[in-house]
């Protein structure tokens, strides 16, 4: 009678658990942190929700990864967005690598557009947005894209290490949807 009691305990909790992985309002599901598509077909992966690995020995190496939902298949054109002081030089040392699929884009970042008033983001700072390439996808689903540049640094190591002689941050990847 014991076992039947604690066994029914445990399945209603399961039960209950299993209920609560539901989506949030910013596009992130509680669980796996899998970001959503926007309405109008954007991605935004933000240095803060990406699993990063650094190695202060070698930055060059730290990598920002995410998991994303596509329900839209496509071209998207893939934007990096960086905090800079100088538009005109972002001062990456060495080229940015994205990998997609089986493709890789590898990309020594110049200032395309700067995007004034953008949020999180204060003087002496601007928002700069590098175009990097396109990605074609052909069906929905969940993909993994992965980012290696010195300047993605996981936000704790930022706060730490957060000087004014920093002149470039990493702040996200953008995919965008190709219209004609």
């Amino acid at each position: 009678m014991k076992t039947d009691l604690l066994l029914s305990i445990v399945c209603v909790s399961l039960f209950f658990l299993s209920c609560n992985n539901q989506t949030d309002k910013k596009g992130l599901t509680s669980v796996d942190n899998t970001i959503l598509q926007e309405a109008d077909g954007t991605i935004s992966l933000k240095l803060e929700k990406a699993a990063c690995y650094s190695d202060a020995n070698d930055p060059s190496s730290n990598t920002a990864e995410w998991t994303m939902s596509i329900s839209k298949p496509g071209r998207y054109n893939l934007w990096l967005s960086s905090a800079t002081r100088d538009t005109l030089v972002l001062n990456y040392q060495n080229t940015v690598k994205v990998s997609f699929l089986d493709k890789q884009l590898e990309v020594d970042p110049v200032c395309d557009k700067v995007v004034q008033n953008s949020e999180g983001i204060s003087f002496p700072f601007f928002r700069a947005d590098s175009f990097m390439g396109s990605f074609f996808i052909q069906e929905p689903g969940d993909y993994n894209i992965q980012v290696i540049s010195e300047k993605i640094m996981p936000v704790e190591m930022l706060e730490k290490t957060a000087s004014l002689s920093d002149t470039t941050r990493f702040i996200s990847l953008v995919l965008v949807p190709n219209t004609r």
